[in-house]
């Protein structure tokens, strides 16, 4: 399904940050000599200023330090996606979409990208890695999430974990997100979630991502108060880019009780 090719991707809470956007995906297949991607097809007006394309022979790519069907980034890949996995290793080549951008009253430079890497599928591309959220995708698979009317919803750009909490101590959770630097913003982690509220811990996550992902700002010692939860939430900024448990700063929050 095309995207609707009108900037209808408005960030509603948007307000000027020093934040940027940070986009990076891999593209495995074999293009031709000139690339012509046939982007508009999908309502894409072509990759935004700031995001770039590379492109490397694979055996080329192997070799760097960063390279994602590799180490435990690659061994999540293979487990979770095998038969994209095997095709992205076998491709010849490699395309790198990059960029980094000031933060923006719309979300069309994502739209943009998006509309450029299901276009890639058309024209040699098998398989799209998105670390960010620690995925791979297959053509079936990037369209259904990603190729929606009006935008896919935030839920689809972001990864939701759910991990034992040593912090909190035995028998409590720690509910964090992964993929928020694609709109400038920094992920959602909540600790000390009993097991009977991972769930409502999850839909929390989600909802704290949407305002993000509209444009909304939390700010450091922000009170938070969420119907059904018999506290306040208060919002820490913290950890920093480098974080591997993120790769994003992160606002974090303590389960209340």
């Amino acid at each position: 399904m095309p995207l609707s090719n009108t900037s209808i991707w408005i960030r509603p809470y948007w307000a000027p940050g020093d934040e940027h956007a940070v986009l990076l995906f891999f593209v495995f297949g074999q293009f031709q000599q000139e690339l012509r991607i046939p982007a508009a097809r999908f309502g894409s007006k072509g990759l935004p200023d700031g995001v770039e394309l590379f492109r490397y022979p694979h055996d080329t790519l192997r070799q760097w330090e960063g390279y994602p069907l590799a180490g435990a980034l690659g061994e999540l890949l293979e487990n979770d996606h095998p038969q994209a996995f095997a095709a992205a290793a076998k491709a010849p080549e490699v395309l790198s979409v990059r960029g980094r951008l000031e933060d923006a009253d719309s979300l069309d430079y994502l739209r943009d990208t998006l509309g450029v890497l299901a276009a890639l599928y058309d024209i040699g591309a098998v398989a799209v890695a998105d670390p960010q959220i620690l995925s791979l995708f297959d053509h079936d698979a990037w369209h259904a999430r990603f190729l929606i009317e009006g935008g896919a919803p935030a839920r689809n750009h972001v990864l939701i974990l759910c991990d034992p909490d040593p912090q909190a101590g035995e028998g409590h959770f720690w509910v964090r997100t992964r993929g928020m630097r694609k709109f400038g913003r920094p992920d959602v982690s909540i600790r000390g979630v009993p097991p009977a509220q991972t769930n409502a811990a999850g839909e929390l996550c989600l909802r704290l991502v949407e305002r993000q992902v509209m444009g909304a700002h939390f700010k450091d010692g922000q009170e938070l108060e969420i119907e059904g939860l018999p506290g306040l939430l208060r919002a820490r900024r913290a950890g920093s880019l480098e974080d591997p448990q993120f790769n994003n700063t992160h606002i974090a929050f303590d389960w209340p009780g």
